[in-house]
């Protein structure tokens, strides 16, 4: 069975425009699957859909046998406490420590400050900022803001990490290093990862696979190549 699948998925909005048409998609457990489009293509419609931002308006998305629609309101916490999310904006709480934010979601599901630790130490490890607990996020680079955002998303050791344009707001090299940081998460815990991105340069050095969305529809698929308009 496939861990995520699309089926005849179709999003209108309230003001009549569609977000996505007829989405048929499946990805497998494990993969490295790259979102993009222009702008208003529809790549964050259906990024939102993976983590019930939004309801699809026909047709279904499921995320690991979830029927992600049919969830209740009050029942979506349990989805995402098994998703990472990383989004353009780092939207780290100014107040904390690095440890404090990337334990902060941790705590809010109940976990023990003895279970807390390593699973926060481990997280920035994998992202390179062991060395950076104590620091405050104003004191960090963009880069290591970033960082600090996938380790927040990894803590919980998630199926599936959701990446939403998590290189916009960087310069090509630290963009480099942050989606080898994820390449890496998703190659050494076998984690799903699902980006949508703007950046082909990116996309074609990764050479994974890619879902080309035009218009609400899904244009292309194209396993492990090289975008090209």
């Amino acid at each position: 069975m496939e861990f995520i699948e699309f089926k005849d998925c179709t999003k209108i909005y309230k003001n009549g425009v569609t977000g996505i048409a007829n989405a048929n998609l499946k990805i497998s457990k494990g993969e490295f699957v790259f979102i993009i489009g222009h702008t208003a293509s529809g790549k964050s419609t259906l990024i939102k859909l993976l983590y019930r931002e939004e309801k699809p308006t026909r047709g279904s998305v499921c995320v690991g046998g979830i029927d992600v629609g049919k969830l209740r309101n009050n029942k979506v916490y349990k989805l995402r406490r098994k998703l990472g999310i990383v989004f353009q904006d780092f939207k780290l709480l100014p107040k904390l420590t690095v440890y404090e934010n990337v334990a902060y979601p941790l705590e809010s599901y109940g976990y023990k400050s003895s279970e807390i630790r390593p699973l926060v130490l481990r997280a920035l490890e994998q992202v390179g900022l062991k060395d950076k607990t104590r620091s405050f996020p104003h004191q960090l680079s963009g880069g290591e803001q970033q960082r600090v955002c996938i380790a927040r998303a990894i803590v919980n050791k998630p199926k599936l990490l959701i990446c939403d344009e998590p290189t916009g707001n960087l310069d090509p090299e630290t963009s480099k290093e942050i989606i080898d940081v994820i390449n890496n998460i998703n190659q050494e815990l076998k984690t799903t990862v699902v980006m949508a991105t703007h950046d082909k340069e990116i996309v074609n050095r990764m050479k994974k696979r890619v879902i080309v969305i035009k218009d609400g529809l899904i244009d292309k698929d194209i396993q492990k190549g090289c975008y090209k308009e």
